[in-house]
């Protein structure tokens, strides 16, 4: 059996994409949870591992030549498990092509804008003093939206994201996409979007991945002061 994989995990989109990938690789690993509420992501050993602050991160004892690698961001540790695994990057260049554009889809459009959405959507509001700002909320909202719409139509023309094969780039934007409602969406006009989360959510790996600590996501949501701690550089 391989090394366990050091996964350094907060039960949040990024995080999820981590360890949905390890769960559908079969890959063993440890769990350290990086709780951005208390400010861990700021410590100096994890910034040893994710110099920018943002977790997920990985250490892998068997990288490269058998020598010892760390990552950050979710979107190189994803191509990386998919080429350590020879897993989920479909089979010809071709595939590698699609699967590697919706990752950068999500890493630089999905992940960015409903992301901004959560933020202006649940947590500037509870800030100190509240910033409750309409004009931010409905420019992420619409751009969310005009994302979807786009993930939309490349399912009504494919089975998965990147074509008739189940790849990272499908667990790359799963976890954002299993937000909509949080975000402020509607699956009445994107059929294939609603089919493709159905398909999602019934694969035992997503599921056990999406549900490793949640219930520290789910506390987190109820502590006003926890969620106005990760944001340790503003006024909160």
């Amino acid at each position: 059996m391989p090394t366990p994989i050091e996964l350094y995990y907060w039960p949040t989109p990024n995080g999820w994409k981590i360890s949905v990938a390890l769960e559908e690789m079969g890959l063993p690993y440890n769990l350290h949870l990086v709780d951005i509420s208390a400010g861990d992501q700021f410590k100096p050993e994890f910034l040893k591992i994710s110099p920018n602050n943002k977790m997920p991160a990985i250490t892998d004892p068997e990288g490269p030549d058998g020598a010892p690698v760390s990552l950050f961001e979710s979107g190189a540790i994803l191509q990386y498990l998919a080429r350590k695994t020879g897993q989920f990057y479909g089979t010809t260049e071709r595939d590698r092509l699609n699967v590697g554009q919706w990752l950068m889809w999500q890493m630089g459009g999905l992940g960015p804008m409903a992301g901004q959405t959560h933020h202006f959507v649940k947590y500037a509001p509870l800030m100190t003093p509240p910033q409750d700002l309409p004009y931010a909320k409905e420019r992420y909202i619409k751009e969310t939206a005009r994302l979807y719409k786009v993930l939309d139509g490349q399912l009504a023309r494919n089975a998965w994201v990147a074509g008739d094969f189940y790849s990272i780039a499908d667990m790359a934007i799963y976890g954002w996409a299993s937000l909509w409602e949080g975000q402020k969406q509607t699956l009445e006009d994107k059929p294939h979007m609603a089919r493709w989360l159905e398909a999602m959510a019934s694969r035992p790996a997503v599921a056990r991945g999406m549900a490793l600590a949640l219930e520290k996501r789910q506390a987190l949501q109820k502590d006003r002061e926890a969620m106005r701690g990760m944001f340790k550089d503003t006024k909160a």
